[in-house]
């Protein structure tokens, strides 16, 4: 099963909320997912962006890829350097 991190659409029209979730690749944007680990709201300003670390970094290093926009936002909260750097640590270990 091919695991993504996407955005899922929620709130009203023209006023839209997205969850941050872990869902199968197959399965529609806003159709079923297996975990809910964040959520961005972009009309508020600045932009609201809060992600559950330790649910993001386990999906990632279970091999979940994040979409676009979710790396963006994991960039722009810290999430990808922190797992960037648990990568190269395990990396180093296993070569040493």
């Amino acid at each position: 099963m091919a695991v993504k991190i996407r955005l899922r659409r929620m709130g009203a029209k023209k006023s839209p909320f997205y969850r941050l979730v872990v869902a199968d690749s197959r399965s529609p944007r806003d159709g079923r997912f297996v975990e809910s680990i964040g959520y961005y709201n972009p009309t508020r300003e600045p932009a609201e962006v809060k992600v559950d670390e330790d649910k993001a970094l386990t999906w990632l290093s279970r091999g979940a890829q994040p979409s676009e926009t979710v790396l963006k936002l994991f960039k722009k909260t810290g999430v990808w350097e922190k797992f960037a750097a648990k990568k190269a640590k395990t990396k180093e270990v296993t070569q040493g």
